[in-house]
């Protein structure tokens, strides 16, 4: 009899613990595969930042992980969350949290305005730009350490064969979280434009550009370029080099100081620019103004503007 008893109390124990791992399965069935992989108790160093299905966002770090809820220490204390409320778990750096706002990854932070940094897009990841509304242009990283990248002018009447061309492979060679190294080009096709419509076989384009190295020194929010590259037109490198120095200082959530200036081969003035740069999380706009440093091409210079969308 007791034999029997205790045979009765075991299977209903397993029956229990069946069931039990059912319900739990399908409860973290209906989890998102982002949230499962970041419903964990993270690095002193990193923060989470939690979206619930009713649009809210908390800035925390999970201390504890029950059966159907967790518990997450913010700024104003522990609170409880429900597991099932969850729709995305960010894991981000501490260092990304500013008087408790979370400043969101720089969208443009591997150009300056035009002129690269030494810093590389990441695996899959791209961008279209827009240069003065008529110069659009793409990248996109093949690996880490390459990425390519072109475009074309649509200048309003122009025919199409008449229009610019342009070609930026891009290559990292070095990156550490305050020092980033690459090596590119920027190759642009200038066709010719002697002839009014009259078919020519000496019309010919040309192949210009400048070939570079580029080096960024600090973090994306804060960091200085300094980049040496050799222009040259067809087949002819330019004998002594251009020099691009400049830099980003970000300010504010949304909003950083950009500067890039070009030394030309040839040429006394400094070309100089500085402006602002006005970022979301996969936008950026840029507006500033061009200059030299000899002689003002008018007070305070010419006005520059581009935007940048991230995929």
């Amino acid at each position: 009899m007791l034999k029997r008893k205790l045979l009765t109390q075991i299977s209903n124990l397993v029956v229990f613990g069946i069931f039990f791992l059912c319900s739990l399965s399908h409860g973290l069935a209906q989890i998102p595969n982002d949230v499962k992989e970041n419903l964990k108790i993270p690095d002193e160093k990193e923060i989470q930042i939690i979206t619930t299905h009713d649009k809210s966002t908390i800035i925390g770090r999970i201390v504890q992980i029950k059966e159907k809820e967790i518990q997450f220490k913010t700024e104003f204390g522990v609170i409880a969350i429900p597991v099932q409320n969850i729709k995305s778990i960010e894991i981000v750096p501490s260092s990304s949290i500013k008087n408790g706002k979370y400043w969101f990854p720089n969208p443009n932070a591997t150009r300056l305005y035009f002129g690269p940094t030494g810093r590389m897009l990441k695996k899959g990841d791209g961008y279209f730009a827009d240069y003065y509304l008529f110069f659009p242009a793409f990248a996109y990283s093949l690996s880490n350490i390459f990425a390519i990248g072109g475009g074309m002018s649509l200048i309003p009447g122009l025919n199409p064969d008449k229009q610019i061309f342009y070609f930026t492979p891009k290559i990292g060679l070095k990156a550490t979280e305050n020092l980033n190294i690459a090596t590119g080009a920027l190759i642009i096709r200038i066709p010719d434009y002697d002839d009014d419509d009259n078919d020519d076989e000496s019309d010919v384009s040309h192949l210009v550009g400048v070939v570079y190295g580029v080096g960024t020194i600090g973090i994306t929010n804060e960091s200085l370029t300094i980049g040496l590259g050799y222009g040259f037109v067809d087949d002819k490198l330019a004998e002594k080099p251009l020099i691009i120095l400049g830099g980003e200082k970000r300010i504010s959530r949304r909003l950083s100081l950009v500067t890039e200036n070009w030394l030309l081969p040839g040429v006394n003035d400094p070309l100089i620019s500085y402006g602002m740069r006005f970022m979301g999380e996969k936008m950026s706009v840029d507006l500033a103004l061009l200059n030299t440093l000899g002689k003002d091409i008018f007070f305070p210079g010419l006005p520059y503007v581009d935007f940048v969308f991230n995929f």
